[in-house]
C-alpha cells in the first residue's frame, strides 16, 4: 500500500487543496464571482449563470468540488439571496455547478485516475476540457429558462471598461 501512494504525481491534490483555500483567504473567489456577475449578469437570471461561470473559472485553478462549493458557495448563496432568488434554486444551481470541478482540468479524480490506471494525466486533462464546457452551457441553459418562468432579475450590462477592471 505504501509504494502504490508513492507517487509524485499524486502531491497534486494537496496542492490543488491547498490552492483553493488560498483563494478563498486571499478573497480571489469573490473576484471572480464579480468578474463572472460583470460578463454574464445581463442574462435573464444573472447571479445563477455567474454561479456557473465562476465554478467553471474556479475548476480551472482548485480542481476540487469541495473547495468550490465552500469557497464560492457562500458567496454565491449570499448574493443570490439579496437578489431575490429562492433557497432552493441557489441551491440546486451552486450544488450543480460546484460539480462541474471535476470535470474541467486540472482536477484530482483525473490525477488519481491517471495515476491508478497508468493514464497519461495530461491526455486525461485535454479530454475533460470540452464535456466541462458543455455541461456548464447545458446548465446556463436550463438556468435560463427556468429564470424567465420565474422572472428572476437581471443586472445592467457591464461596460467594457467595467469588465475590464473587473478581471
Amino acid at each position: 500500500m505504501v509504494e502504490g501512494a508513492n507517487s509524485f504525481t499524486l502531491l497534486a491534490i494537496p496542492g490543488f487543496i491547498l490552492a483553493g483555500n488560498i483563494m478563498n483567504s486571499a478573497g480571489i473567489t469573490t473576484k471572480i464571482f464579480n468578474f463572472a456577475g460583470k460578463s454574464v449578469g445581463h442574462i435573464r437570471g444573472g447571479l445563477a449563470h455567474a454561479n456557473v461561470l465562476a465554478s467553471i473559472i474556479f475548476a480551472g485553478m482548485s480542481g476540487a468540488t469541495i473547495a468550490d462549493a465552500a469557497g464560492l458557495g457562500s458567496i454565491e448563496l449570499q448574493a443570490m439571496k439579496e437578489e431575490g432568488f429562492d433557497d432552493d434554486f441557489s441551491l440546486a444551481v451552486t450544488g450543480a455547478s460546484s460539480i462541474v470541478g471535476p470535470i474541467i482540468p486540472p482536477s484530482i479524480p483525473a490525477v488519481v485516475y491517471g495515476v491508478a490506471g497508468s493514464v497519461s494525466i495530461g491526455r486525461l486533462f485535454i479530454a475533460g476540457f470540452l464535456p466541462g464546457i458543455i455541461m456548464g452551457f447545458a446548465l446556463m441553459v436550463a438556468i435560463y429558462f427556468i429564470s424567465k418562468k420565474r422572472g428572476y432579475p437581471t443586472k445592467k450590462k457591464a461596460t467594457p471598461k467595467e469588465l475590464w477592471d473587473s478581471l
